[in-house]
């Protein structure tokens, strides 16, 4: 089911005359409302040590619960992309972290409340700055993994599974 069929009524005066405007958006007749259904943005962060591990996360709630991740999350209103990055590892590791680089972005589809919303994922490239990584929020484990043991098929969310490929494949010497 398309995010934009579970409404019926326009949001902003309440008609039915809410129609499919194109395959993002739906507007009413009777007011001109428009609502768009854009992609919703996140951040997800490669986190290395000097002993050329990756920090992973294992996921504690649905999607995906048990499975293999990077610590990061959706972008909260009034925020940058870095301060999302920044925020989510503190919430997901309690460390301070430092961005060394932007790398690259991967769209997604994350089911979420009944709906499925599109992302953007943005992919950094950060250090942690001297405090030893806890797992909080909804991490259920956190460890460090060796560069040449990462497996991106254990990563079960398909946009991380794929940017963890593309890490290895084009930043992974």
């Amino acid at each position: 089911m398309h995010f934009l069929d579970h409404f019926n009524y326009c949001p902003h005066c309440g008609s039915q005359h809410f129609a499919v405007n194109d395959f993002r958006s739906k507007r009413c007749a009777d007011c001109g409302f428009t609502l768009y259904h854009n992609a919703s943005a996140s951040t997800a962060a490669f986190i290395l040590n000097d002993k050329e591990e990756l920090l992973v996360c294992r996921r504690a709630l649905e999607p995906a619960k048990g499975t293999l991740d990077l610590p990061g999350g959706f972008v909260d209103p009034n925020e940058t992309l870095e301060e999302s990055c920044l925020r989510e590892i503190k919430e997901e590791t309690g460390c301070q972290a430092k961005i060394l680089r932007y790398l690259f972005s991967s769209h997604n589809v994350y089911p979420f409340s009944g709906f499925n919303v599109h992302t953007v994922d943005a992919m950094f490239l950060c250090r942690i700055e001297g405090d030893t990584p806890e797992a909080h929020d909804d991490v259920a484990e956190l460890r460090w993994v060796p560069i040449g043991d990462i497996r991106p098929e254990q990563f079960g969310l398909p946009s991380i599974s794929r940017s963890v490929e593309r890490f290895l494949r084009e930043f992974v010497s």
